[in-house]
C-alpha cells in the first residue's frame, strides 16, 4: 500500500532584494536650497550667487557636488555660470519666455499646430481681460498701461510693422495686468510662443496679413478701445465678450501664416528650421 501523498507547499516567488534608501545627493540638496532662495526672491534677478568659497563653507561640501549643483540650476535656467577669471553665477528669476521654450518642445513633440496655439490663446486671453476688469485697483494698475500702448499704436497706425508690434504689446499688457497670477503665467507662456512665431515667420518676411491693410489696423485699434472701455467701466462680461470677438475666428486671418504647420521650438532658442 502506497503512503498517502503529502500536501505540497506552494512555491514562493523569490523577492527582489530591496535597495537601501540613500539620502538625497549633496548636489541635489544644495541645488534645492539655492533654488528656494531664487524663487523666494532672497536672491533677486540679476544678482550674483555668493562666491564659491562661501558656498563651500556654508554647506560644508567639496568642489565636485557644488559644481554639480550649479550645473543643475543652470540647466533649469535659474543661473548663468561665467567661466574664467571673471567667473561667477548670475541669478535669473523664472520668466514666461524661459517657460515657453520648454512648452514649445513639449508641443512640438506632440505635433501641436499654430492653429491650436492660436485657439488656446483665444480661449484663455478673454478670461484675463475679464479678470482685469474685475480688479478694484484697475484705475491705477491696469488702465494707464493699456492707455499708453493704445495711444502709441494709434500714433503708429500708418506704419504696419510698428503697429503690429504694439498690437501684440496690448495683448501682452492685458495678460500682465489681469491680477490672476495663474492666468498670467499660462497665457503669458502662450503669448510668448505666438509672438516668437509671428516675429520670425510673419514680421521678418513681411507676411502681416490683414495688418498690412490700413483699414484693418484701424479696425483692430477700435476693438482695443472697446476692450479698454469695458475694463475701465469694470464690466467683466462686456470686456470678455469684446475680447472674444477680437480674438475669435475672424482674427485667425490676421496673419499670413500656415496655421497647420507645427509649433517650432527652435524659434524660442533663436534658431530656424
Amino acid at each position: 500500500m502506497m503512503a498517502p501523498e503529502q500536501p505540497t507547499t506552494p512555491a514562493r516567488t523569490p523577492m527582489r532584494p530591496v535597495r537601501p534608501m540613500r539620502p538625497a545627493k549633496l548636489a541635489d540638496m544644495v541645488a534645492g536650497a539655492l533654488r528656494e532662495r531664487i524663487l523666494n526672491g532672497d536672491l533677486p534677478d540679476g544678482a550674483e550667487l555668493p562666491k564659491q568659497e562661501d558656498l563651500l563653507a556654508e554647506f560644508g561640501i567639496s568642489q565636485p557636488p557644488l559644481r554639480e549643483a550649479l550645473r543643475i540650476l543652470e540647466s533649469e535656467r535659474l543661473i548663468t555660470v561665467r567661466r574664467g577669471n571673471q567667473g561667477g553665477a548670475v541669478v535669473h528669476r523664472p520668466s514666461e519666455t524661459a517657460a515657453a521654450s520648454l512648452v514649445a518642445m513639449l508641443l512640438q513633440s506632440r505635433n501641436a499646430t499654430l492653429g491650436q496655439l492660436l485657439d488656446a490663446m483665444a480661449a484663455i486671453e478673454p478670461l484675463c481681460v475679464a479678470a482685469a476688469a474685475g480688479r478694484a485697483d484697475r484705475a491705477t494698475a491696469v488702465l494707464p498701461v493699456l492707455r499708453a500702448t493704445i495711444d502709441a499704436s494709434v500714433a503708429a497706425i500708418d506704419d504696419a510693422d510698428t503697429y503690429t508690434g504694439l498690437a501684440r504689446q496690448f495683448h501682452h499688457d492685458v495678460v500682465a495686468t489681469c491680477g490672476n497670477t495663474a492666468l498670467e503665467v499660462v497665457c503669458g507662456v502662450l503669448e510668448a510662443l505666438w509672438t516668437a512665431h509671428v516675429d520670425r515667420l510673419a514680421r521678418d518676411t513681411g507676411a502681416l496679413g490683414t495688418y498690412a491693410d490700413l483699414a484693418a489696423r484701424k479696425s483692430s485699434a477700435h476693438e482695443h478701445e472697446r476692450i479698454y472701455s469695458a475694463i475701465a467701466k469694470g464690466d467683466a462680461r462686456a470686456a470678455e465678450r469684446a475680447a472674444r470677438a477680437h480674438t475669435g475666428d475672424a482674427n485667425r486671418g490676421g496673419w499670413r501664416l500656415d496655421l497647420t504647420q507645427p509649433v517650432d521650438a527652435a524659434l524660442l532658442f533663436g534658431g530656424t528650421r
